[in-house]
């Protein structure tokens, strides 16, 4: 069963995705992001990284959904080349909220067929992640995905 936070967190997003915001200016393919439901995807992800902790730090990893540097700075690039003027900061990991808008907005990027198995395991691995060192992390992510569903 979903708890009212995750049911309030849900209809946020969709609002939010349902109406599409400057930072998906001039990009057709965040026209099929915005329309996809990441929900349980991002749920289960912030679960598997940090158990639902938004001050988790590991490394240069920190936040809810454990964001690196080099995220950050590829989610500033993405908003420049669609002439953007927000711009995430390292502090901003520690938001659930703005950790989320990262990943969509690297999904919209990076991942325009909106294919979860390549969400979940880039999110682990980078872009050129190999599936043989992220199916671990593959299968802990789609298993918080079937409890949660459940």
């Amino acid at each position: 069963m979903m708890s009212i936070f995750n049911k309030i967190v849900c209809l946020v997003l969709i609002s939010v995705l349902s109406n599409p915001t400057p930072v998906f200016a001039g990009n057709n393919s965040a026209a099929s992001s915005s329309s996809f439901n990441w929900t349980p995807v991002i749920d289960a992800i912030i679960m598997v990284e940090s158990e639902g902790n938004p001050k988790a730090v590991s490394g240069n990893s920190v936040g809810a959904m454990q964001i690196t540097p080099i995220l950050v700075r590829e989610c500033n690039n993405i908003l420049k080349s669609r002439n953007s003027k927000k711009r995430y900061t390292l502090k901003d990991r520690f938001s659930v909220d703005k950790s989320k808008e990262m990943f969509l907005l690297i999904q919209s990027q990076h991942n325009t067929s909106n294919n979860v198995e390549r969400a979940i395991r880039s999110w682990n691995g980078g872009m050129r992640y190999s599936v043989k060192r992220t199916q671990r992390y593959y299968n802990k992510v789609m298993a918080r995905m079937k409890a949660d569903k459940d």
